[in-house]
């Protein structure tokens, strides 16, 4: 789909959604004390840093916690639960499509925690334009099952991230409209 289409329905869609979004975050403002949108640094088109919004999942209060998350991870709030499990936490980033950050259908945006430039499996899935949701979430749509409770970091990093990885690169080899309808319809 091109550019200027993908970005004009994420307009579209951000401003249709406007009133669910508003609804939602004051639930999440309600739910926990905090800002009702996330925001945070991720590795998009070429290589370069975005910021990504989400409506936020998780407490704000000070912890040493990881930068992965378990499924029985105690950071995630009750209302960030809903969201999580319905994907609405993702709603905000239809702003994202519309400034051109991400499209739709991509490889999912990453912390520069995890990315290594230097690996050529990284550089060519983080130089793609990110999308909202993409092959990758489809094949692992339980991810934080099977993140390891001891050393989330460690499990993400040497197993799930290299796996997602090569269903992305394999996604971007067949990039199609008719796949990319595909991946939304499900």
């Amino acid at each position: 789909m091109p550019d200027l289409l993908q970005r004009a329905l994420g307009l579209l869609g951000a401003v249709l959604a406007l009133p669910m979004m508003g609804v939602l975050a004051v639930a999440v403002k309600l739910d926990s004390p905090g800002p009702a949108v996330y925001t945070a640094a991720r590795v998009g088109d070429k290589g370069l840093l975005f910021t990504c919004f989400k409506l936020r999942t998780m407490s704000t209060r000070p912890s040493h916690g990881s930068a992965i998350t378990s499924a029985a991870d105690p950071r995630i709030t009750r209302m960030g639960r809903l969201l999580r499990r319905t994907h609405l936490d993702e709603l905000p980033q239809l702003w994202n499509v519309a400034r051109g950050d991400m499209r739709f259908v991509g490889p999912r945006p990453e912390d520069p925690r995890f990315v290594d430039m230097a690996q050529p499996l990284h550089r060519l899935v983080f130089t793609a334009r990110p999308g909202i949701t993409g092959l990758s979430q489809l094949v692992n749509a339980d991810e934080e099952a099977h993140i390891a409770p001891g050393d989330p970091e460690l499990t993400y990093r040497e197993e799930i991230l290299p796996a997602k990885l090569l269903i992305d690169a394999a996604y971007l080899r067949r990039r199609s409209t008719g796949l990319d309808l595909w991946i939304l319809a499900q």
